[in-house]
């Protein structure tokens, strides 16, 4: 059983090697493993540092392509270097190392595919108050869109089997957290959550400059996602609320209809007419949506297969793979 601890690095020349101390050298049910490092175009000694302190491969972009990028190209590069399990943590060394055991003990166990380490959020002193709001808020909005149980849906501690990895598409630029969850949700990957424990806080977050910038930024991709892995729901939704409110304005100008006093409320008749319009065409757009998506699932499972296949091939180069340890 191999086990391949993937870290995307963004200038983390300085906590780096704090990070891959912390991290085990021996797992029971692991008979190897291995550390990937996702270099996002770093402009510091990142790479260098790596090297140095002796992990397994390094994956380098040329340019910074962001967080989500770095996380699918280090999951894509773990399938074709064999791995089993897949774990993915920070490199600022927010994750205390020693809870990999308890994130990769379901997979092993299989009982799940996909693990989440929940973070205490409400012991974390470094959070401020509107911060562990905007988190539950988040994770309970997440819940509902994918039909999960995962109390901290931002958590970027994770571990995946190789079944899961092979059908996790990340397409968001800005982060991998909801969208991956979502996606295995609708997918009926068995995901679940485990207690972790956190290190002490070392720097700010690089993912974002400000709270609202990344409530703004979650928000167009939950309702994205949505659309995408939930279309009849949504689309019924929206669809629905539509209906109703053009019929009870329809209602309201009948009356004054039937009254003898039409004059005046001729506006109600008009946005009826158009709410009613729009309700119709919503469902229709679900309905269109949800075929469009049964088909994304096919071409999903084709490409997954596909994956495999190269993983199984002789002489495939891994993108972006600058160094592999010699054995």
């Amino acid at each position: 059983m191999k086990l391949i601890i993937q870290i995307p690095c963004l200038n983390e020349e300085e906590t780096l090697q704090k990070t891959l101390e912390d991290l085990p050298k021996k797992l029971p049910g692991i008979d190897q493993i291995e550390i990937l490092i996702i270099d996002d175009g770093s402009t510091d000694g990142t790479v260098k540092r790596a090297i140095e302190l002796g992990v397994d491969h390094v994956l380098s972009f040329p340019n910074n392509k962001g967080l989500a990028r770095a996380f699918s190209a280090g999951l894509h590069a773990c399938i074709y270097l064999n791995a089993d399990i897949i774990v993915n943590t920070d490199a600022d060394n927010q994750y205390y190392g020693g809870g990999i055991s308890k994130i990769v003990e379901p997979i092993l166990k299989h009982k799940a595919d996909m693990v989440i380490g929940c973070r205490p959020i409400s012991e974390m002193s470094e959070f401020s108050f509107l911060k562990k709001c905007l988190q539950r808020l988040g994770s309970f909005i997440v819940r509902q869109l994918s039909n999960t149980d995962i109390a901290d849906a931002t958590s970027g501690f994770r571990a995946f089997s190789r079944y899961a990895a092979l059908r996790i598409n990340v397409v968001s630029q800005f982060s991998y957290t909801l969208e991956s969850i979502i996606q295995a949700g609708s997918r009926s990957i068995t995901i679940v959550g485990v207690s972790i424990s956190v290190n002490p806080k070392t720097r700010e977050s690089r993912l974002f400059k400000s709270n609202w910038q990344y409530i703004v930024k979650s928000i167009s991709i939950m309702l994205r996602l949505s659309t995408q892995f939930r279309p009849a729901k949504t689309f019924s939704l929206v669809g629905g609320l539509s209906l109703v409110s053009g019929f009870l304005l329809g209602v309201r100008y009948l009356n004054f209809f039937f009254t003898g006093s039409p004059s005046g409320h001729e506006q109600s008749s008009i946005l009826s007419a158009i709410l009613l319009l729009f309700g119709g065409f919503s469902f229709l757009a679900g309905l269109l949506a949800d075929q469009i998506g049964a088909n994304r699932q096919l071409i999903e499972e084709v490409i997954a297969l596909q994956r495999d296949q190269y993983r199984q091939s002789q002489g495939y180069q891994i993108p972006y793979l600058i160094y592999s340890r010699p054995k």
